[in-house]
């Protein structure tokens, strides 16, 4: 159960900061990204990938899973926008929610949730993925002209999309029975996520000591757990 209960609270939490403080250091916002992106793609590489190699007989077939992850992610990203690395861009003038970005988040959000119960870490991962996402979905949300009790049903709803891939992994049978197939297509899309959120070309091509030291410590962070 608590599975359900971090997984939703990650993303109001992240709402609730841009509600409260109504506008995002973007700096902090960025270093935060980052440590999500690196946490993300370290317990992708120390936990996931070596659970669906593990004695696999079918090598291959998984690593097209994987390949198919990391091309629906790809398709993903070009009705959300890139929201879920950070770039959202949303008319001031918009008054309704745009459906295809929240089905494209949804989606994600639902197939993310499949490999929680099983992989130690992972939960953790999300978590501290969801947050940023959650405050930049909402401070954009915030700066259109849809209605603040819309803002708050559409990121409910939001919230809720990882647990019911959560619940759908561990009560269906037939999901069950292509646990690896589906956990290579989601370490795919993981890739895809945290590696567009940490060599993405931004700032010029500087090179950014902080933001290498804060990639340092999450994947550190996702070794020791």
């Amino acid at each position: 159960m608590y599975n359900y209960i971090l997984s939703i609270t990650a993303v109001f939490i992240g709402a609730l900061l841009v509600f409260i403080f109504k506008t995002s250091n973007q700096k902090s916002l960025k270093l935060l990204l980052a440590f999500s992106g690196a946490f993300l793609l370290a317990i992708t590489i120390f936990d996931l990938l070596p659970e669906v190699f593990e004695d696999n007989l079918f090598a291959k077939r998984t690593g097209v899973w994987i390949m198919i992850g990391i091309l629906l992610q790809k398709v993903l990203e070009y009705f959300s926008k890139g929201a879920e690395h950070g770039h959202i861009h949303l008319h001031e003038e918009t008054r309704r929610i745009p459906k295809l970005l929240f089905i494209s988040l949804g989606l994600h959000a639902i197939l993310e949730g499949f490999p929680i119960h099983h992989t130690e870490g992972i939960l953790l991962g999300i978590i501290i993925h969801k947050i940023p996402i959650a405050m930049i979905l909402t401070t954009f949300l915030l700066n259109t002209q849809i209605k603040k009790s819309v803002i708050i049903i559409s990121l409910t709803l939001f919230a809720l999309m990882t647990p019911l891939g959560t619940f759908i992994s561990e009560n269906f049978t037939m999901i069950q029975n292509y646990y690896k197939e589906i956990t290579a297509l989601v370490i795919g899309i993981f890739l895809h996520v945290s590696t567009t959120i940490l060599f993405e070309s931004n700032e010029g091509h500087k090179f950014n000591i902080t933001k290498l030291m804060v990639i340092l410590i999450a994947t550190v962070t996702a070794y020791i757990i």
